[in-house]
């Protein structure tokens, strides 16, 4: 199931910007590509949503689940028998006797709710400006040609010189290193805590 995009059309509407109905459609599009985006660059689908996992079992008595916050768990299988000798705490399914089958790592698939009830008012922003950029890039020309890439930051008419960006972004979709660090730290996709025994 697609997930729904992290904002909408009246989230951009609600920051000032007017959107023609016969831009509904890319306007859309555009929205979706943004929340991928910042989905892809947090680790997480960020929006409360249902998955199955399968991730790999070990000896430790706590399995990680991707996504936080992590607010239900309908079922578990190890090595596809099911498990329900487990309990959920602190975003992790903690089982005494262990992620491991008898021959060592195992498989564990979870099916489980995760992620927030509502998107955060700055995320929902981050979105409205990812996609507000494109739907101006996308405007600037009649024929489309505005969102192409071409990031000019000089132009000199008397012996025509241009000078383009450094950046390396091609739209207005790629988030920058900065952002992407700070959306995966935030959200569950940077470090983990290394636990010693």
């Amino acid at each position: 199931m697609a997930l729904q995009p992290l904002a909408t059309v009246a989230d951009l509407t609600a920051r000032g910007l007017t959107v023609d109905p016969s831009e509904t459609v890319v306007v859309g599009t555009f929205l979706e590509v943004a929340s991928s985006a910042v989905r892809e660059a947090a680790g997480c689908p960020i929006s409360q949503t249902t998955s199955t996992v399968t991730l790999e079992g070990e000896a430790d008595t706590r399995l990680r689940l991707p996504g936080p916050p992590v607010t239900a768990v309908a079922s578990v299988l190890l090595d596809g028998a099911a498990v329900t000798d487990w309990r959920l705490t602190g975003g992790r399914l903690w089982r005494a006797a262990g992620w491991a089958g008898a021959g060592g790592p195992s498989e564990a698939t979870v099916t489980y709710t995760h992620g927030l009830p509502t998107v955060p008012a700055d995320i929902v922003d981050l979105v409205c400006r990812i996609a507000a950029a494109a739907l101006l890039s996308h405007r600037s020309e009649d024929d489309g040609t505005g969102i192409a890439a071409a990031d000019i930051r000089s132009e000199r008419i008397g012996d025509y010189a241009v000078t383009y960006g450094d950046d390396g972004l091609i739209s207005e979709m790629e988030l920058p290193d900065y952002l992407r660090e700070r959306l995966a730290a935030r959200f569950g996709g940077g470090a983990e805590l290394v636990r010693s025994r």
